[in-house]
């Protein structure tokens, strides 16, 4: 058994680097070590990085009960909780996911199409004209409102703000403290000023809320009318005819409310610092969804900006027993992790891989290994079909109703929230101008369908 060729720097040095700077980190392994490396990191031990598709493969239809990606999602604990679907493996795995994947699917997600366009119109017309504004932080309350109606059903404004504002502080500790989560041994203090206990504090609100609407919506009479997921997960039942306890509600219900806004409020800020940077592609843009009729290159446009800027670097699985993976034997316990940002990056995939051009995917489809910023396999990320249909309405809305503008040239580069990676300072625009919500959607409707 042996690991493929990696640093040779200290654990404690790697990890640093890691934390700090990890598509540096990632970019350069890539060039001197080539498509497998192995990283050694607190809190994951060797973690073997790999970028061609056929390794992807092999991991994505390998033995789950070899290849566990909850063991390796344990760092998340703190944050969604163990009964967590993302850090169950096996049966209990595959009971949780078949449980929250029908709410996500088909009919019933497009139903929130007119709260995400409500939402997002609503929003718009908060924006100061003229000023600058971080977009990543409006994305993000897009994104939260939008989840937090959708999963709870949530209509009451008081209500909506209360779970907002709990969560909103939870996770700007857990963004500002990512160290305590990588590194379990930090947390050992909880005295005065402790980062650990306000981070606990603020988690132990946001429960109290979650598992108040849990109870309160159990005794309603008509729970099973209802459409949001909330409602349809306290229906739900497993083949023993089992339904999900208040902790694993509470759980699967906090894995939505972080999973599904963050990271599409990022990749949201990232489409604009994108399109504003590359004013053919943002004209295109305003000319397709002028027209109303085809969504091929919204479609585009959302895909390229997943390709090009992942807002999650990599997934990982812990072997449970050794496995050869791309031609080398490992042992177990590595941590095996297909590299998402390094996959999108493959010139001989993404020709000119670095550039934004949502054409290359009118050209040639997304493919299931080489296009991979949702994951893969059984573990393929729960969400990943509302997120996508989530961005295409709400940057049809923003692209019908808002002129903005970067009020500076050059890209904003990547860092680090934790686990996902954000423009550096949040994708910074100037609202110059907001179209009525009535006359844009008319606009759309009235403009030719030609090509």
């Amino acid at each position: 058994m042996t690991l493929p060729p990696g640093p040779s720097a200290p654990l404690a040095f790697q990890t640093a680097r890691w934390t700090a700077r990890p598509l540096v980190t990632l970019e350069r392994c890539a060039r001197r070590y080539g498509d497998a490396f192995t990283l050694r990191l607190a809190g994951l031990g060797n973690v073997v990085v790999l970028s061609h598709p056929d390794a992807v493969k092999e991991v994505f239809t390998g033995d789950a009960d070899v290849l566990h990606a909850g063991e390796a999602n344990a760092i998340l604990e703190p944050v969604v909780g163990r009964h967590s679907v993302l850090l169950l493996d096996g049966p209990r795995h595959l009971r949780q996911r078949k449980l929250m994947l029908p709410p996500f699917h088909g009919a019933r997600m497009q139903r929130y199409g007119e709260v995400m366009r409500e939402v997002t119109d609503r929003e718009m017309e908060r924006w100061p004209l003229g000023e600058p504004l971080r977009l990543r932080e409006r994305t993000q309350a897009i994104t939260l409102e939008i989840i937090m109606r959708a999963v709870f059903g949530i209509e009451d404004a008081g209500r909506l703000e209360e779970l907002g504002g709990r969560l909103a502080r939870m996770l700007d500790l857990t963004t500002r403290n990512f160290p305590l989560l990588a590194m379990p041994a930090l947390r050992a203090y909880v005295g005065p000023g402790s980062s650990w206990r306000a981070f606990q504090r603020a988690s132990e609100e946001v429960d109290a809320i979650l598992y108040e609407e849990i109870a309160r919506r159990r005794g309603e009479p008509d729970a099973g009318e209802r459409e949001d997921v909330l409602s349809m997960l306290l229906a739900a039942r497993d083949e023993q005819g089992a339904s999900l306890s208040d902790v694993e509600l509470r759980d699967e219900l906090m894995t939505m409310l972080v999973a599904g806004h963050e990271t599409t409020a990022t990749a949201l800020a990232w489409a604009w610092e994108r399109l504003l940077r590359r004013p053919a592609v943002l004209e295109r843009l305003e000319r397709e969804v002028a027209r109303g009729e085809d969504d091929a290159y919204l479609d585009a446009v959302v895909k390229e900006t997943l390709r090009l800027r992942p807002v999650i670097m990599l997934v990982a699985r812990r072997l449970t027993r050794p496995l050869t993976v791309a031609g080398l034997d490992l042992p177990t316990g590595t941590t095996v992790a297909p590299c998402i940002y390094l996959v999108h990056r493959r010139p001989e995939i993404y020709p000119d891989p670095a550039e934004f051009r949502p054409e290359r995917f009118l050209e040639r489809p997304a493919d299931t290994y080489s296009w991979i910023p949702f994951g893969g396999g059984i573990r393929r990320c729960i969400g990943a079909a509302f997120a996508q249909y989530e961005m295409k309405v709400v940057l049809r809305a923003m692209v019908e109703r808002a002129r903005l503008r970067a009020p500076r040239g050059g890209f904003e580069r990547p860092r680090r929230r934790t686990v996902t990676i954000a423009p550096a300072d949040d994708a910074v625009v100037v609202l110059d101008g907001l179209a009525a919500a009535d006359g844009a959607r008319a606009a759309a409707a009235r403009a030719p369908a030609t090509v």
